[in-house]
């Protein structure tokens, strides 16, 4: 049995690959593949409406928000969601607490171009990246075209654990919250734009999932290639180029399984007992696994750790490798472990780290 942790690509849930196996050469009954089929096709598209209703179904959700279904990865948002809402004459604030929070500030500085400003917050400790600040500490500016955060650096393995409500609440969040989207309840409504690559939680690659308020569409400019322009999408209901079938298939696959398990209520309650059983094993181990980040600030997605010594690391994640466990090595920025507790990781996935986590800590 493989236990994967990978931190994305990462694990989908054995019910939905198994529909997906079944279904591939004979969709539906159609007796002709999904992926063979028009994307202006009526088959097609009911599949493509049916996940964008299901989505924000989930977020419960009204239809003041739009789903869009793209392509290019999060990493296309950084700049796109500046060129649609940044404005000539306007601000916007960055709060950086990680990798990805940090390139997502550098893209939006390089569309401001100097004629607009792109403020970052950065809280005395950024350099660790070992907490988030407080809301009421940020000050933002009250020309701002919007607020931007990372709600998990996967990176860091630090997460918001609230939804942040600024003192200035006029001042829409973005959030990019590719590593724990439905990973939890939360007031999505008070968000202006969320943005999400599928490939961690809620699908595989190759497909990002945008919400948007239909208000903030009107902000977009003008001016825009088509392809970057939030409006164009939003008008072409997310066809106005050939979309990204199969991962908008799985996508509303994984959608229907989460429903299925009794919703983001039963998926949030899983991630907790998960994030729980490995933490434990990181803080009862007397220092031989660490965990650089503060624990009110802990992610329960991307569960980083240190052991004594790079030697210690290698030996430890090879027998991991022997028993079945794979995905575990830190990102090549910060090194150490890493284990990505996704939706679809289960809980025996997590007992079995932990059994080898004890097995390796009394072996050495």
């Amino acid at each position: 049995m493989v236990h994967n942790f990978s931190p994305g690509p990462a694990a989908i849930y054995k019910e939905v690959l198994l529909k997906a196996q079944k279904e591939l050469l004979d969709y539906n009954g159609t007796h002709y593949s999904l992926l063979e089929a028009s994307h202006r096709s009526a088959m097609y598209q009911d599949l493509h409406q049916q996940a964008r209703d299901t989505f924000l179904q989930l977020l419960d959700l009204d239809d003041s928000y739009q789903v869009l279904l793209l392509s290019g990865g999060a990493t296309l948002q950084f700049a796109m969601l500046a060129y649609n809402l940044l404005g000539a004459g306007s601000t916007a604030d960055y709060i950086v607490t990680g990798a990805w929070g940090e390139k997502a500030y550098e893209d939006a500085v390089k569309v401001a171009k100097g004629k607009t400003e792109v403020k970052v917050f950065r809280h005395a400790e950024h350099a660790k990246y070992t907490i988030t600040p407080a809301p009421h500490t940020v000050q933002l500016h009250s020309s701002s075209a919007y607020v931007h955060i990372t709600s998990n650096e996967t990176i860091q393995g630090l997460q918001w654990k609230e939804d942040p409500q600024f003192r200035d609440a006029s001042i829409p969040v973005l959030a990019d919250m590719s590593s724990d989207i439905l990973s939890r309840r939360r007031n999505f409504a008070s968000y202006g734009l969320i943005y999400a690559g599928a490939q961690k939680n809620i699908g595989t690659s190759g497909l990002t999932v945008l919400l948007i308020r239909k208000d903030l569409l009107s902000q977009s400019q003008e001016a825009l290639p088509s392809y970057l322009s939030y409006k164009k999408h939003a008008t072409a209901h997310s066809l106005y180029n050939t979309p990204p079938v199969f991962s908008v298939w799985v996508f509303k696959l994984v959608l229907d399984h989460i429903i299925s398990i009794g919703g983001l209520e039963a998926v949030e309650s899983m991630n907790q007992k998960k994030a729980e059983a490995l933490y434990e094993a990181v803080d009862s181990s007397n220092g031989f696994y660490t965990c650089p980040v503060k624990k009110a600030y802990r992610s329960d997605m991307n569960v980083v750790f240190t052991l004594p010594s790079t030697d210690l690391e290698d030996k430890f994640i090879a027998m991991a490798g022997e028993h079945g466990i794979i995905g575990i090595r830190g990102h090549r920025s910060v090194g150490g472990c890493r284990a990505s507790l996704y939706n679809a990781v289960s809980l025996a996935n997590v007992e079995a780290l932990v059994a080898c986590m004890h097995a390796f800590r009394r072996k050495h």
